[in-house]
């Protein structure tokens, strides 16, 4: 019987994030490829004549050829056991990648060596920042053109206020792309390109000492003098290594390299290993959770309905957070107040899974959902009582009026609707006092508005009419007491509650805003709601 400490120990839990196209997805492909679980990138288990990316399961993912949702996915390698949240890196669903940040216990941060450092970044790092967990960086596609690694460097520390610790240095970029010297181990590992390697296993790779007579013929006299002149240079005026620096998300180990060929994966995915720690300790209501307590604690982060078509099922996935889970072992959901057995708990591989019998802190199982969840509950074993902090909802900046066309669809215009709040990918609210005849939906960005409509049409079978409407704020009512009644707002101000019946306003401007918070007096608004 596996030893639970032991177990736990191996365990490593992160999230890779990035801007739209800078590699993510290939870079999660490669660390998959390494640890066995798939044997060739691009692949869909069973589907030997339509490659798409493994993470990327919903239909609408593979048309679009972007990732909507977040994914998990976990391997073995080198003795570890490591759980990998795949994030979407489109803007329009930051939120999704948000709830994934809080399930993870470091970050890796891949950024696209032409572009350096975009919007999408700024904002998920600041993520990182709050959750103080390490942010690790991978600066990708170095066989392409890019910027200078001292410019990217430079601005890494400047936007993101992070400082920076480079792991190799590259040799050239483009087609002049030499390979990159690693520091720790003081040797040159050579990159040379094989137009067929994208989807195999090995990368054609070789290594020099700087003093090896062979690398001045490898590099040319040029990059050969820049190396030396480099490395002289970045042992000199960088800053000092610092683990405990890393640790706590103040430096980030930066590493250069190339997903699509497999350049520089495999050492970045063994230092990774090497410095992060095995799952952390969280906070509760009741006080901190030490993930080796031998008491089974955990929190759901997310949900997704339809992840099997044939089954029409709902997928509860959860965080564990201390000590083990057995399959048929009771636990108590502290929101719903009820003791229950979580069936059929599921490892993943994108849509692909299969049951598993036990599960330690730090991994991510799904559990089946029969309705009874929300985004941040507690599950803990009976008796042990403890509340994990709640994982905020952002405030929607878009909105739309949706109604059915069909009339005689109403119950899965309900169900499809109400299923898709629930896995947060976006927010209901209604009229006070009214049905759900006619809904008002509020997204983060715009794409997840076509998202909700493909998949009421392609998976609840309804079809829809979206009508924009002229809102871009929307704030909660802090006071429960409060009579709306009696509210004075601006005339384009709306009142509406949201699926927990909480009410909330909605406002076209911030001057509207302004106003109903002068002219109420102890009216208390805010941002986001916590689950």
């Amino acid at each position: 019987m596996p030893d639970m400490k032991n177990e736990i120990q191996r365990r490593r839990t992160f999230a890779i994030i990035s801007h739209p196209d800078a590699g993510k997805t290939t870079l999660t492909e490669k660390f998959l490829l390494y640890g066995g679980a798939i044997t060739l990138a691009g692949m869909v288990k069973g589907k030997r004549n339509s490659r798409h990316a493994v993470s990327d399961w919903m239909e609408i993912e593979k048309q679009r050829g972007i990732s909507v949702t977040s994914s998990v996915m976990q391997f073995q390698y080198d003795g570890y056991c490591i759980n990998i949240l795949d994030t979407p890196g489109h803007q329009d669903f930051s939120e999704d990648t948000y709830r994934t940040l809080m399930a993870a216990d470091s970050a890796v941060m891949v950024i696209d060596a032409s572009k350096g450092v975009e919007a999408q970044t700024r904002k998920l790092f600041k993520v990182c920042v709050m959750r103080d967990i390490p942010i690790f960086t991978f600066i990708n596609k170095m066989d392409r053109d890019s910027q200078s690694p001292y410019d990217l460097l430079d601005e890494i520390e400047k936007e993101l206020g992070i400082g920076t610790y480079p792991m190799n240095w590259p040799i050239g970029s483009g087609i002049d792309f030499k390979g990159v010297y690693d520091r720790e181990r003081k040797q040159v590992l050579q990159f040379e390109p094989d137009g067929d390697n994208g989807g195999r296993k090995e990368a054609r790779e070789h290594d020099f000492s700087l003093e090896d007579e062979g690398l001045r013929a490898a590099l040319g006299d040029n990059l050969y003098e820049t190396l030396l002149e480099d490395v002289e240079l970045i042992d000199g005026a960088g800053y000092d290594f610092d683990l405990e620096k890393v640790r706590h998300g103040k430096l980030s180990p930066v590493f250069f390299g190339s997903a699509l060929t497999n350049f520089g994966v495999e050492p970045f995915l063994e230092s990774f290993l090497k410095l992060t720690t095995p799952p952390l300790p969280r906070n509760t209501a009741q006080g901190v959770v030490d993930p080796f307590d031998p008491n089974f604690s955990a929190f759901v982060f997310k949900i997704q309905a339809n992840m099997n078509k044939a089954h029409r099922d709902r997928i509860a996935f959860i965080r564990l957070c201390s000590g083990k889970f057995e399959k048929g072992m009771e636990v108590e959901h502290v929101q719903g107040g009820r003791k229950m057995k979580l069936s059929q708990p599921q490892q993943l591989m994108a849509q692909s899974r299969e049951i598993i019998e036990e599960a330690y802190a730090g991994d991510i199982i799904g559990v089946f959902d029969p309705g009874v969840f929300s985004i941040g509950d507690t599950l803990c074993a009976p008796g042990k009582k403890i509340l994990f902090e709640g994982i905020p909802t952002f405030a929607p900046e878009l909105f739309s009026l949706v109604r059915q066309k069909d009339t005689m669809k109403r119950k899965q215009f309900v169900k499809g609707a109400t299923q898709i709040a629930q896995e947060g990918a976006i927010q209901i609210f209604q009229e006070i006092g009214a049905g759900m005849e006619e809904i008002i939906v509020g997204v983060v960005g715009s794409l997840q508005f076509d998202v909700f409509q493909y998949r009421m049409e392609n998976e609840y079978n309804v079809d829809i009419t979206m009508q924009t409407l002229p809102y871009s704020y929307i704030r909660w009512i802090d006071n429960e007491e409060i009579d709306l009644k009696k509210l004075n707002l601006t005339s384009d101000t709306r009142k509406v509650q949201d699926m927990k019946g909480r009410y909330l306003l909605l406002f076209a401007n911030q001057w509207s805003i302004n106003w109903a918070l002068e002219h109420n007096e102890g009216l208390q608004l805010s941002e986001f709601s916590r689950n």
